[in-house]
């Protein structure tokens, strides 16, 4: 069993994960069978001048993944040799931002280097979403489709009518939506989303304590954008304010020397806008926190550090859970947390 784990000292990839596939890789090709028992961590250890901690690593993966288990006094054995042949799935995002990219590595990271994914960006952009469909041929395993557009004014739209006719093409049992669904066309299609209205609604009713200090809600929401967002969230915001009769305005962008006033509330949603605003509240005598207040959409450990209240979707958990659907041939729909995070700046 041991000539079956290859290990190469000299590559990048690290020594836990090159055991993983190489255990995973031998069982889709039947080197290793159902109920095999797999080398001892000390056999693997000394074999390969390498530390128990990094062989127990690589076994529990594979227990995570359900491949193995681990049967006290007697060792580890293959128990499920299953669904562990090389996926090839097509990943369509609709622009490399942070928070895209957040959760395609966490999908990446769950769904194991036994995978092939081919990475495609369509910048919001129809022909290249439609381009891209079309060169695959329905030849993928999985196809996993994060459905923003943009009309020809910039305006958001989840989906165009050649992107709903392009979509019905994939079987069912092939696709999932992620991050967005328009209901009336994917009813029946499995997926993990947000609900951009719902959430910013819920979201300020949560930190309603700390907003109703502020005497305005300004929502920096651009109007026009190559990467428009979602105009749900514009209908969650003003629900909120409505109704708690909260005096609220809606801005583009932040604006060269905005007058900003004691007693505002600003919500920003791309990062320029959030650090012109940063910059422009110091520079004045306001303090945030205090006499004025920022809440930033979408979290990002640098906000975190410099202490910029959020409200965010859990992007890791995104991709975990559309990665963890495929592993297992799950089919339905789940619905991404979506959190207020109170820190200083409110």
């Amino acid at each position: 069993m041991i000539k079956h784990i290859d290990i190469n000292k000299n590559s990048r990839v690290p020594m836990y994960q090159q055991i993983v596939d190489s255990i995973v890789n031998n069982i889709s090709v039947g080197n290793i069978k159902l109920n095999e028992k797999l080398p001892s961590i000390n056999t693997i250890s000394e074999d390969f001048y390498l530390s128990r901690d990094t062989i127990e690593r690589a076994y529990s993966i594979l227990k995570e993944r359900n491949i193995i288990e681990s049967i006290p006094r007697r060792g580890y054995y293959v128990v499920n040799t299953e669904q562990h042949h090389k996926l090839n799935i097509l990943f369509l995002v609709n622009k490399m931002s942070t928070y895209k990219m957040r959760i395609y590595n966490s999908f990446l990271n769950k769904i194991g280097l036994n995978s092939k994914i081919d990475l495609v960006v369509y910048h919001n952009d129809e022909s290249l979403f439609l381009n891209a469909l079309n060169i695959s041929k329905l030849s993928y395993d999985y196809y996993v489709i994060m459905p923003h557009f943009k009309t020809q004014n910039l305006q958001h739209i989840s989906l165009t009518d050649a992107a709903s006719e392009a979509l019905r093409l994939i079987p069912k049992d092939k696709l999932l939506m992620l991050d967005n669904i328009k209901p009336s066309v994917c009813n029946d299609v499995s997926a993990v989303y947000q609900e951009f209205d719902n959430d910013i609604y819920e979201a300020l009713n949560v930190g309603y304590n700390k907003i109703a200090k502020y005497k305005k809600l300004v929502l920096v929401y651009p109007e026009k954008s190559v990467y428009p967002y979602p105009r749900r969230i514009l209908h969650g915001f003003r629900k909120f304010c409505i109704e708690k009769e909260i005096d609220f305005e809606i801005l583009n962008d932040v604006c060269e020397d905005m007058v900003l006033e004691k007693g505002d509330l600003f919500i920003t949603i791309e990062e320029s806008d959030l650090v012109n605003l940063i910059n422009q509240i110091r520079a004045s005598k306001l303090v945030l926190g205090k006499t004025i207040g920022v809440i930033s959409y979408n979290d990002t450990p640098l906000k975190e550090l410099l202490g910029i209240a959020v409200m965010s979707t859990d992007f890791k958990v995104m991709g975990e859970i559309a990665a963890h659907m495929i592993l297992n041939n799950q089919k339905g729909r789940f619905k991404v947390p979506f959190n207020f995070i109170d820190r200083k700046s409110i």
